[in-house]
């Protein structure tokens, strides 16, 4: 799914000021980390936890 023009451009901003941005990729969620002078391996934490719909989606109990 494309992100709006908003999002992209902010996007882009924060790259030219050096952070990162990751998204998550499940369709309608608008979760997103940007970081920037992390470590590697705290890196891969932010990036998991952000891909990661399960860990930060909602639940619907029936």
């Amino acid at each position: 799914m494309t992100q709006p023009l908003p999002e992209r451009i902010a996007d882009a901003t924060a790259l030219l000021a050096g952070k990162h941005t990751v998204r998550c990729p499940h369709p309608g969620c608008t979760v997103h980390i940007r970081y920037r002078a992390v470590t590697p391996a705290e890196a891969k934490r932010l990036t998991d936890l952000a891909t990661d719909h399960t860990r930060h989606g909602t639940t619907k109990e029936d």
